[in-house]
């Protein structure tokens, strides 16, 4: 069984006063997260700011980011597209760079049915040994990926897992009854995580875990021990922290987050914009009620 951990943190992409990706803060930033509760690094997924950035500079994130944590984290590739053959090429190279595993999306904008979900991920998976996780999330892509397909999908021997971000908890436990118990279920959601794992979840692609990195290692922990009284308190705890996350569009508030810590992780690509001030307020707030400033 491939498995990934339970707090998995889908990084962002610091970027300079200039423009371009800043790869030293990239690099203490990946340290940081390793040492604080994530057992796997997602590099390059829409909280990275994948849609913005080039191939070239993904690449080079996969590199640092490897180096940088090797040995103390394992990194999952952000490589899909909406055209399989650009999300082969992207997915063969992350694999000769030695990283431990690719999310592929759903395809967006094109909007494939069902078969042609299952033909393009089959297709991928086909030109890889990488261990694929699945990423649904219709509120971006426009298409849901159907619990039967998953279920498809997760007979092929490298297709491992899926972050699942749907928010439908009757289609996670769908999942959960149509595969086999070592197909790894994480919620795309923090807010979700606590529930999803009541119905079989492993974890979360956490964006939180920025932040409270430690304390979701002790709410999964918990849980999986059997003290979900606990479970529930550290979740309760957190909730406002992980509403505020998505006051607007992610990466927007976790970026103003880590400037508010004092990280240097610089602003964002058009076409994402820096938070209005009122996001901002709610931030701190959020972030000083948990002793996080």
């Amino acid at each position: 069984m491939v498995d990934f951990g339970r707090i998995l943190t889908a990084m962002i992409t610091p970027f300079a006063h200039d423009g371009t990706v800043n790869y030293a803060v990239a690099e203490k930033l990946a340290v940081y997260l390793a040492e604080n509760g994530s057992d796997t690094l997602v590099v390059c997924g829409t909280t990275g700011e994948s849609p913005a950035l080039s191939w070239e500079e993904e690449y080079e994130l996969f590199q640092v980011v490897k180096q940088a944590v090797s040995g103390k984290s394992k990194i999952i590739a952000g490589t899909g597209s909406n055209s399989t053959q650009e999300a082969i090429v992207a997915t063969q190279k992350a694999e000769k760079l030695g990283l431990d595993g690719s999310l592929q999306v759903v395809p967006y904008y094109n909007k494939p049915p069902q078969e042609g979900l299952y033909a393009h991920f089959r297709a991928i998976s086909e030109a890889t040994a990488l261990p694929i996780m699945l990423y649904n999330v219709p509120g971006r892509t426009s298409q849901n990926l159907q619990p039967e397909t998953v279920a498809r999908l997760a007979e092929v021997p490298n297709i491992v897992a899926i972050k699942e971000a749907s928010g439908n908890l009757d289609q996670a436990s769908l999942i959960r009854q149509l595969t086999p118990p070592d197909f790894g279920i994480y919620s795309g959601d923090d807010s979700l995580t606590l529930p999803l794992m009541a119905v079989g979840a492993r974890g979360v692609v956490s964006v939180a875990s920025h932040l409270v990195g430690k304390p979701l290692q002790q709410m999964v922990q918990t849980f999986e021990a059997g003290q979900t009284q606990v479970a529930t308190q550290i979740h309760l705890k957190l909730f406002s922290l992980f509403k505020a996350l998505f006051l607007t569009t992610n990466p927007i508030p976790v970026k103003a987050a880590l400037k508010l810590q004092g990280w240097d992780v610089g602003s964002l690509r058009l076409p994402l914009c820096e938070p209005e001030a009122v996001v901002v307020e709610k931030l701190k707030s959020v972030l000083a009620d948990l002793e996080l400033l």
